[in-house]
């Protein structure tokens, strides 16, 4: 999962707003926009500052240019001005490199956020979006084909939350049962459905990290609910695996609270993709930027072997964000195809290479233990991720400028 912005984020971002240092407004959009291009803002992220060349943008595209200049890995989030719904954001910008967010933005109020480190509240600032009164909608063949790869990815999302809701059902019976043999059964096939959308997931602020958050990104005071700890009640280790200290099981009492609230998580994922304003907040820049974050999520948590820390079934995850990201792809691929064929190309290749590499591991209707890989392996599945990421990371600059 993305790290989490937690409740606790609206209380601590006025502090970190007094670190992020935006210039003068009149530095957003520059040329590019008084020539109908793109509004551009740039972004300077350092272990204790974020600073943006702006602290507004007019309504239309917009291309947050964010460079890393710290030493930590680091992400950056476009917020609704409640700091808890996530617009958009780009993760993983290692030390010296750049990355961008591109996006269609309309007026009103937001926060943006560094993550130095990817951890914590992030250093937050307001970001105003002013009411340009340019239409920059699509037209033509082309905004025919978006509007059909919208319903297209809508359709699909809500598929997934009703599978998910009816898995997750399924799992939580067990595990309140104390079938704990089921329930592992069905932990990693449940969870696919989530990791095929969890960029819609992220997108709801809180509901993720009450959800998804593993235990290793827990704060301070932070109570750990959803999948991973279920997920260690399930596979519980040795003391060498948990701090030296031995695992204390869930009681009955336990197990039944936090198994409601997971389904009860799941319940309000299922009600607000199903609600009639849902569709609305689903674009072309959306569907294009989850893609890329679903490959992020591959990168820093998949690969790495630290999602699935107890029961090991990492391999199921990087298939379903795979799958997530190729899907919002292909929905897509009208739009890249006739703006940029080569690309589109480039994409059905690697994608191709990647999933080749994963068949490889599969064992019955899943995957063998992602322990069961060799070093060697688990270079070969990064680099073949990192081959995906680069054209894949063009997606929506192709699609949306």
């Amino acid at each position: 999962m993305t790290r989490s912005l937690p409740l606790a984020a609206l209380a601590a971002a006025a502090l970190a707003t007094a670190a992020c240092t935006p210039n003068d407004p009149a530095a957003a959009a520059g040329d590019d926009a008084s020539a109908g291009g793109p509004a551009t803002v740039t972004v300077s992220s350092t272990a204790d500052a974020c600073t943006l060349s702006a602290a507004e943008a007019p309504s239309g595209n917009v291309v947050f240019k964010v460079t890393n200049d710290g030493d930590d890995v680091t992400e950056f989030y476009l917020l609704a001005e409640d700091g808890l719904r996530i617009v958009s954001e780009v993760e993983n910008i290692g030390p010296g490199l750049s990355r961008d967010l591109v996006l269609t933005a309309k007026p009103g109020s937001y926060q943006t956020a560094c993550k130095p480190g990817m951890v914590g509240d992030g250093i937050r600032a307001p970001f105003t979006v002013t009411d340009s009164g340019a239409d920059v909608a699509p037209t033509g063949a082309i905004a025919d084909q978006i509007a059909a790869a919208t319903t297209s990815y809508v359709a699909y999302v809500k598929d997934q939350t009703e599978q998910l809701l009816a898995g997750t059902q399924e799992f939580v019976a067990a595990y309140k049962a104390g079938d704990d043999a089921t329930a592992r059964d069905l932990y990693a096939p449940t969870r696919a459905h989530w990791e095929r959308i969890e960029p819609v997931a992220e997108s709801f602020g809180d509901l993720d990290p009450r959800t998804d958050l593993r235990e290793a990104d827990l704060e301070a005071d932070q109570e750990w609910t959803g999948w991973h700890l279920l997920e260690k009640d399930l596979w519980q280790p040795q003391p060498d695996a948990n701090g030296g200290v031995a695992y204390t099981p869930l009681t009955d009492a336990q197990r039944t609270q936090y198994a409601d609230q997971l389904l009860a998580d799941t319940q309000e994922l299922s009600d607000r993709v199903h609600a009639d304003d849902f569709p609305a907040t689903i674009d072309a820049a959306a569907i294009g930027n989850g893609a890329k974050g679903l490959l992020d999520e591959v990168a820093t948590g998949k690969v790495t072997g630290e999602e699935e820390i107890w029961s090991h079934t990492d391999l199921w995850d990087f298939q379903a964000n795979v799958d997530g990201a190729r899907v919002a792809f292909e929905d897509l691929r009208d739009v890249v195809t006739a703006k940029d064929s080569a690309l589109a190309d480039q994409l059905d290749t690697r994608f191709g290479a990647l999933q080749t590499l994963l068949d490889g591991y599969k064992q019955g209707d899943g995957f063998v233990s992602y322990t069961d890989l060799s070093e060697a392996q688990v270079k070969e599945l990064a680099a073949a991720v990192d081959a995906l990421s680069e054209p894949l990371s063009k997606l929506t600059s192709a699609v949306v400028l």
